[in-house]
């Protein structure tokens, strides 16, 4: 488990340095995805070894020398890249963020779904809205406004999303059907792609998916192309209205990176409304990523900068929560967790939920 309950032990000289890389954060940033984007880092890659000097950089990408120059030396800076005899050389963290693709998934979903908007963070916190959001839109919320994204925004927003979850399907999935399911519902089901795996996994199960009319459109769409439309239906709701209730007769009920988007009022609002439809026999998953559960400090470190696009872009209250967090608001809501596994996927912890007795 993570905690950060003592002081990180660092030399004042590194502590102050790290403190210019923070202050120089969004130049580093920007350098680094222009150095993927212009293909200087894949031709330094290419060149292995021996490394490339700046004239065959010139040869082989599109931008002037000028550009190159800057950006390999910001490039050194930042330790993706070093030189030796004129030559540059891919380093090591170079290496992971041109191959590694949850750096890539995350350098594009800041790039092209928050950057803009995170100027608006300081607003955001003072007003409990996403004031970023309004470089996209005039939206409350980004979720009705998905679609309408500007393609960059959409493609990245969704590959970020599927990235996370679609790590976790394979495990989760038996941990699900040990209980031999045979109605799910699935709440905020988005597009449909725990439905579909769930019609894969079983040939018999039935599942619900629960969320806007957009989502529920596109979710259709893709259950009638994977032939499996007889066995996935829809049920329209908004969510933050506390006085429409969930759909009744499932007898396991999913939130798959669902509750994150929500204010803790809103979860257990959301919770006591599951917890109606909930018999002795029902269960509830809830699958998350809590920042406290991260098996090393890098995941840790990406689940909390995620909270800050909720903030910013999303909605304005809702964040990555700590595990003690979520299971309390479950406990409020009438549930008890009966078992909770960890280390599935890229993170994730699952939180089989029952209805307390009376």
């Amino acid at each position: 488990m993570i905690n950060y309950d003592k002081p990180k032990e660092l030399h004042a000289f590194d502590a102050k340095f790290d403190a210019q890389k923070i202050a120089f954060a969004p130049v580093a940033f920007q350098a680094a995805r222009c150095l993927i984007k212009f293909d200087i880092l894949k031709h330094i890659d290419n060149a292995g070894k021996e490394g490339v000097d700046l004239q065959t950089l010139v040869s082989k990408c599109t931008i002037s020398e000028y550009g190159i120059h800057v950006l390999v030396d910001m490039g050194m800076s930042m330790h993706l890249i070093w030189q030796q005899e004129g030559r540059y050389i891919l380093d090591k963290t170079g290496h992971f963020l041109l191959h590694d693709t949850m750096a890539q998934r995350n350098l594009n979903f800041v790039h092209d779904v928050c950057y803009e908007g995170l100027y608006k963070l300081e607003e955001s916190i003072a007003n409990g809205k996403p004031e970023g959001l309004q470089v996209f839109g005039d939206w409350p919320t980004i979720y009705p406004g998905l679609k309408d994204l500007p393609e960059a925004a959409k493609k990245s927003w969704f590959e970020f999303d599927h990235y996370y979850s679609d790590h976790a399907f394979p495990q989760t999935l038996p941990l699900i059907f040990e209980f031999d399911p045979k109605h799910i519902l699935d709440v905020g089901g988005n597009t449909g792609k725990w439905a579909l795996k769930c019609t894969e996994f079983n040939s018999d199960v039935n599942v619900t998916i629960m969320d806007l009319p957009g989502q529920l459109a596109e979710a259709k769409k893709n259950a009638e192309k994977a032939g499996v439309a007889d066995r996935v239906d829809g049920f329209e709701i908004n969510l933050l209205d506390e006085n429409q209730g969930f759909y009744q007769g499932a007898d396991t009920i999913w939130m798959s990176q669902f509750l994150d988007c929500f204010s803790k009022d809103e979860i257990l609002s959301i919770l006591k409304r599951a917890a109606k439809v909930m018999n002795g026999d029902t269960r509830l998953f809830i699958l998350e990523t809590f920042w406290d559960r991260q098996p090393f400090e890098a995941g840790s470190y990406c689940v909390n900068a995620t909270s800050l696009y909720f903030t910013a872009m999303a909605n304005g209250n809702s964040r990555m929560y700590h595990s003690k967090d979520m299971i309390k608001l479950v406990q409020e809501a009438g549930l008890y967790v009966e078992k909770d596994t960890d280390d599935l996927g890229l993170g994730h912890t699952l939180l089989n939920c029952r209805l307390k007795p009376e």
